[in-house]
């Protein structure tokens, strides 16, 4: 048994619906409210311009599917583990996020692709050199027909086609 405790609460605009991949410019308040016993915890990351967020993704209703075909895609099914559907075995969500503020024990953060409430579970620094990999490749998005709209799709970047 595993067993995970949240440190804090993240706060988004999103009560229904929320992006597929974090929006940088969106609107509306982004935050994380860290639990009191983790304050100490935040001492130096304001110096950090970009950190992980690893969040549990609590409002599951369908159990993962090891093959799958993106809602993007028709024709095209893949492993479960070569795609960041959200329905996961263990419902683990990470996303990268620009650190904007740091005030007590509020950590205010960029747009978020995650539903206002959502448990948090831990923060990590993104450094350059670490995470930064110039070699990475698109995998099967390299055989996508029209893989710029995909990549919309990916994104969850708004589009009128």
């Amino acid at each position: 048994m595993i067993r995970f405790e949240p440190i804090g609460v993240i706060h988004t605009p999103y009560r229904n619906n929320a992006p597929y991949q974090p929006v940088s410019n969106d609107a509306g308040e982004f935050y994380i409210d860290l639990n009191e016993a983790y304050t100490d915890g935040l001492k130096e990351l304001l110096r950090f311009k970009y950190i992980y967020l690893l969040f549990y993704i609590d409002r599951l209703h369908e159990k993962p599917k090891m093959r799958l075909t993106p809602p993007w895609l028709k024709n095209k099914e893949l492993g479960l583990f070569a795609t960041r559907t959200p329905n996961r075995p263990n419902p683990i969500g990470l996303s990268i996020v620009k650190l904007v503020n740091v005030i007590d024990r509020k950590i205010i953060v960029s747009g978020l692709d995650v539903f206002d409430g959502t448990p948090l579970l831990d923060i990590k620094p993104y450094i350059k050199e670490l995470d930064d990999k110039s070699d990475a490749n698109y995998g099967w998005l390299e055989d996508v027909d029209n893989k710029e709209h995909f990549m919309l799709h990916i994104k969850g970047i708004p589009h009128d086609y």
